[in-house]
């Protein structure tokens, strides 16, 4: 065979080979087109009939945000106060000395949710956390915890309270008890990664001097990563708030609450007021959260206000489904 011939016959096998490339690309799409169009026959998008409803959505649109006017200059400082009478009234973010709502009101409800859930579900975290690696309880025994941490992780915060409520009925008991479980399956298996990746040299250097399995844990181990556990922490503890909104939702008190009553009353104003307290506790928790978690650990940036703004809705969509 000539030196022409072999390349004839290489570039026809590239020519053929783009083909068949260029035959898969479309029938994937096509068959990703046709899952598409199943999916929104199987949610009932055409029989929706939102072009009826546009009227209705532009509507609630003027009452979301009661300062812009048609006219110039478009906005209505004024609007703003019925913001503020919202969260005056119901007490969202100050509920007084001596009352029945805690001293920063709904906000405050919310805000300790998630960390009496955090700090309830960190020994169970930690506990597994350090039985599930490796390095501590031999194979296959660590992934008898590394399983019950899966398995809680599988399950969403939501579920888990609609699990508790026959024990704790509706209410912030048991969305708390809903997100110290959750915290046991997320915190603990970062705990379990962190540990698997803590040097060696310090625990040679223990076991050489004759330590003992739970000093080799303690001073060898934990005391590698004392900062980062701190850092996962806090992190997690900025989940449990977006979470703490979430179940409030359902029922389980606070902010979320408060949010789904005037979401059934179609008090537009009043759940853009709730929208907006939501939107500040959880940006003021994740800068305080990030500045911490940057101090403790080089090379960890804190996000800027902006950055924390434009990510809110990802957020808080990733947290309802933890």
């Amino acid at each position: 065979m000539s030196y022409g011939d072999s390349v004839r016959d290489r570039y026809e096998e590239i020519v053929l080979a783009r083909r068949v490339r260029a035959l898969v690309f479309l029938v994937g799409l096509g068959a990703l087109a046709g899952l598409f169009y199943y999916a929104l026959i199987s949610v009932g998008f055409f029989a929706a009939n939102i072009p009826n409803y546009l009227p209705n959505f532009l509507n609630a649109l003027r009452d979301f945000f009661p300062f812009f006017t048609p006219a110039f200059p478009f906005i209505e400082p004024s609007g703003f106060l019925d913001y503020w009478a919202f969260i005056d009234e119901r007490n969202l973010i100050w509920g007084g000395f001596g009352g029945e709502t805690p001293l920063l009101g709904e906000a405050g409800i919310t805000l300790a949710m998630g960390f009496a859930g955090t700090v309830m579900g960190f020994p169970l975290a930690l506990l597994f956390g350090v039985l599930g690696s490796g390095r501590v309880t031999p194979f296959p025994f660590n992934f008898i915890f590394r399983g019950l941490m899966s398995s809680i992780r599988a399950i969403p915060a939501l579920v888990w309270g609609l699990i508790y409520i026959p024990l704790g009925g509706i209410g912030p008991v048991t969305a708390t008890l809903a997100i110290a479980t959750d915290t046991v399956g997320n915190l603990g298996r970062l705990f379990t990664d962190e540990l698997e990746e803590i040097e060696d040299g310090p625990i040679e250097a223990m076991e050489t001097t004759g330590a003992n399995k739970p000093q080799l844990i303690t001073f060898g181990m934990l005391s590698q990563v004392t900062t980062p556990f701190i850092a996962w922490t806090l992190y997690i503890f900025e989940i449990n708030v977006r979470i703490a909104v979430s179940l409030g939702i359902i029922g389980g008190g606070g902010l979320g609450n408060v949010l789904s009553v005037q979401q059934g009353l179609f008090r537009f104003t009043n759940m853009m007021a709730t929208i907006l307290v939501i939107l500040v506790l959880i940006i003021s928790v994740e800068i305080v959260s990030q500045r911490i978690r940057s101090a403790l650990r080089e090379g960890d940036e804190a996000q800027g206000i902006v950055a924390l703004l434009l990510g809110f809705p990802q957020r808080m969509a990733e947290a309802a489904l933890k």
